[in-house]
């Protein structure tokens, strides 16, 4: 039986602020990008919030790893390093509001590999609809673009707002990986640690690779790691999956609509990023083609009312 509840004054003030967080980490990112690379800050963070996770852990009593899950749990980790590889590179070369509106269309990918993979994950008509309103979105934002945007920050923006959707594309294989095999039955604890350990590791020697292991070490970046491994990278998280053992799947993931929004507008008040026309119309398609595909039940529902109803004032 699901003992789940509905969401409630609690659950909706939780992941607002986890939306809020979520939204604040490419900002914070870009914001000390000059001090200590992208790609270095995402290897530290990782390996911050892997100790805590693993202190918890322990302390819980709870199993580190098991040996049903290490290898669908290694490939989750190295596609969720690649992942953040390519935000930290993308950041380099695009605006964090490019980042986090292209990053976010990863559902738009877990439905339509699901569509192919699982029979009972069929795409819906309304699905559908919202997939071909996300990726004009995705077209405008592209091809719409303001030659006079591009900032000193953001040198080459159509390079690294592809590198954001490739990244998009590893977040949603990773999340069909977790659901199609032992990661599912497993911990939620345990397949982060698996993420944020091979995250750690590989994007630490993509680093060293790199040549970008170079810093600056001021109040700013020490202030933004710390926040970014306890509070975005751990905390975010562990209070993520007690909202979903508490409360319905479904109705939080609407919700969380609200990243993109509050990343793209914290981009543009803290950063100072240009707001091309463009990529704002662009961007509300792809959100509005996000919100169709992932809360679908939900849309149905409400035309399902309103056809009832319309049909009750005609008799």
């Amino acid at each position: 039986m699901d003992t789940r509840k509905e969401m409630d004054s609690l659950a909706i003030g939780l992941v607002t602020l986890t939306s809020f967080t979520w939204g604040l980490q490419q900002v914070l990112l870009k914001a000390v990008s000059a001090d200590m690379s992208p790609v270095l800050q995402i290897a530290i963070r990782s390996g911050i919030a892997a100790a805590l996770l693993a202190a918890v852990m322990m302390y819980r009593q709870e199993k580190l790893f098991s040996g049903d899950t290490w290898k669908p749990g290694l490939m989750a980790g190295m596609l969720f390093a690649l992942e953040f590889f390519l935000v930290g590179e993308g950041l380099r070369h695009t605006t964090a509001s490019h980042m986090i509106v292209f990053l976010y269309t990863a559902p738009i990918f877990v439905a339509l590999i699901l569509h192919v993979k699982i029979k009972s994950e069929r795409l819906t008509p309304i699905q559908w609809l919202g997939i071909l309103v996300a990726f004009t979105g995705i077209s405008i934002a592209f091809l719409w673009r303001d030659v006079q945007s591009s900032t000193p920050s953001a040198p080459n923006m159509l390079w690294g707002d592809l590198l954001a959707l490739t990244a998009a594309l590893f977040w949603a294989l990773t999340t069909v990986l977790i659901r199609s095999s032992s990661l599912a039955k497993a911990p939620a604890t345990q397949t982060l640690l698996y993420q944020l350990v091979v995250c750690f590791i590989i994007v630490s020697f993509a680093a060293i690779t790199l040549g970008q292991t170079h810093y600056t070490l001021t109040t700013a970046v020490v202030s933004n790691l710390a926040f970014q491994g306890v509070v975005v990278t751990f905390g975010s998280l562990l209070l993520w999956f007690w909202l979903l053992r508490q409360y319905s799947a479904s109705q939080l993931g609407v919700f969380t609509f609200m990243t993109p929004l509050f990343g793209v507008l914290l981009s543009v008040w803290l950063l100072d990023e240009p707001f091309e026309e463009g990529f704002l119309y662009g961007a509300i398609l792809v959100l509005l083609g996000i919100f169709m595909v992932s809360g679908h039940a939900r849309i149905g529902g409400y035309l399902a009312l309103l056809r009832n109803s319309a049909a009750r004032i005609d008799r």
